[in-house]
């Protein structure tokens, strides 16, 4: 069995290396890459060969906006699941990237066991059903 197919977006190398280290070590992830900024995120989602179940996308980036890249990753026509991980989490954060079609928002700052969590009972999804991502089955037409 494979592991939880992991694309993350973070502009931090320290937290994006303690969060990869943190999800190695308690839930059964792959990562299939990694970007700092969103022109290399989207680009990377954009790429028909990349398949991921989940990617975690931090708003505030070196270059670009996480935002650009949830919009790209629902446009993508892929089927795993979308985070947002971010330090400003307020309400209308939230319901925005709700609105643009995040899975859900996480707060870095009191919401990482949340995500691990989340991560946890998605990882656990993959590896009960078919070789399929997470999100289901429907098809860009």
């Amino acid at each position: 069995m494979s592991g939880l197919r992991t694309y993350l977006v973070e502009d931090s190398a320290l937290i994006r290396r303690n969060l990869i280290e943190t999800l190695e070590e308690l839930v059964r992830v792959d990562l299939v890459g990694t970007a700092e900024d969103g022109p290399t995120a989207v680009d990377w989602l954009r790429n028909p060969a990349h398949v991921f179940d989940l990617a975690i996308i931090d708003i505030f980036l070196k270059r670009g906006s996480g935002i650009d890249v949830l919009q790209a990753a629902r446009s993508s026509c892929k089927n795993g699941k979308v985070v947002i991980l971010t330090n400003f989490a307020a309400p209308e954060i939230r319901k925005r990237c709700l609105a643009l079609g995040a899975d859900q928002v996480f707060d870095k700052s009191n919401e990482i066991d949340q995500l691990l969590r989340y991560c946890e009972r998605l990882a656990s999804e993959v590896s009960g059903g078919p070789s399929q991502p997470a999100g289901g089955g429907e098809q860009c037409g």
